[in-house]
């Protein structure tokens, strides 16, 4: 394996980024009294193997697809982890993308008070941003993830073998979080993106695993600094407000998560220039070029084109005003200063 990022708890676990990773899933899952596997029918089919002995524990195949992020799945994953007569010594191992992470992580925290989380992410957005930190959640018909808790998993396992199967679509959207990654850690990663962008679209293993893990230690250092979000960690979510009103105004699994993040960036980088908070005037012009460098759409413009849909400014703020982040009933953005130096809470105004 390439890499191994320890994420200071509650609990303290380690991220193992590599090829063959999840070859370790089931020496892991045994260290506990029983597993469910919970992925969805797509992962199953290309992935359930590689996790050696744990291929023959219960499993809950779910339909891929933002629809599995719902209570009445979230209630189908517990029932069959009663099935399963799963104690509270047990573990839930999430094989697939961010939905399937965020559904079980959310599932283990509320089972039984709470069990073991082991997050093996198949995406390229849920290696670099969504297996790592705790947060679990389930979507409701007013917003993206508004029904959640914190849930830190018991390791995270990032094998960079499952990516060479990701469909065109996915490796776009996890490189939208890895944007934005960049763009807050400061320039030397934002260099070091700008320079290896054609390898990551090529899917070169060595940029992808490099790529991965520097994504893995900004967020653990992040998380370790601020676990609940209280303060410092809300940088993070540089362009999550514009990219979930996106999300919402399309309608949830239209968009990808993090092609609409990418969009958000952009957006939250023409506003701090608007306000004038932005101290490198070229900065929105280059992160919109590295952006299409990585298939990502620049703008609003590009994605309406690309992707087919209307968005509409009305429709997108009032998606904006169910975010939740929003605090004493104002939408709150996160707004670039310059390459690794963000503004927090601001607010959205006329």
């Amino acid at each position: 394996m390439a890499a191994i990022v320890r994420v200071e708890g509650p609990p303290a676990h380690e991220v193992r980024i590599g090829a063959g990773a999840l070859g370790l899933a089931a020496e892991l899952a045994a260290r506990h009294s029983g597993a469910l596997v919970l992925t969805d029918e797509t992962v199953a089919g290309l992935h359930l193997e590689r996790l050696g002995a744990l291929a023959g524990a219960p499993v809950v195949r779910l339909a891929p697809g933002e629809g599995a992020k719902s209570m009445a799945i979230l209630e189908r994953v517990l029932d069959a982890m009663c099935d399963a007569e799963l104690d509270r010594e047990a573990c839930l191992v999430a094989l697939g993308g961010g939905v399937v992470g965020d559904l079980g992580g959310l599932a283990a925290a509320l089972y039984k008070r709470g069990v073991a989380v082991l997050q093996c992410p198949t995406t390229l957005l849920a290696q670099v941003d969504a297996s790592v930190g705790g947060k679990t959640a389930v979507n409701l018909a007013a917003g993206k993830n508004l029904a959640g808790v914190f849930h830190a998993p018991v390791g995270v396992l990032a094998d960079s073998a499952v990516l060479e199967t990701l469909e065109e679509t996915e490796l776009r959207s996890g490189l939208g979080e890895v944007l934005k990654s960049a763009l807050l850690a400061g320039e030397a990663d934002l260099a070091a993106l700008e320079a290896g962008a054609e390898a990551l679209v090529a899917r070169d293993p060595e940029a992808l695993e490099a790529c991965v893990t520097r994504c893995v230690r900004l967020k653990a250092r992040v998380v370790a600094e601020d676990p609940r979000e209280a303060g410092p960690r809300r940088r993070l979510n540089l362009g999550h407000t514009f990219g979930h009103a996106i999300e919402r105004a399309a309608g949830y699994g239209v968009v990808p998560h993090g092609v609409a993040v990418a969009v958000g960036v952009s957006l939250a980088l023409e506003e701090s220039r608007r306000r004038g908070l932005l101290e490198d005037a070229g900065l929105p012009a280059r992160v919109r070029s590295l952006g299409r460098r990585l298939g990502l759409p620049a703008d609003l413009d590009e994605l309406r084109e690309g992707w087919g849909v209307t968005l509409e400014e009305g429709e997108l703020r009032a998606a904006m005003r169910h975010d939740k982040k929003n605090r004493g009933g104002e939408v709150r953005l996160v707004l670039p200063v310059r390459a690794g130096e963000v503004l927090l809470d601001a607010p959205l105004g006329a």
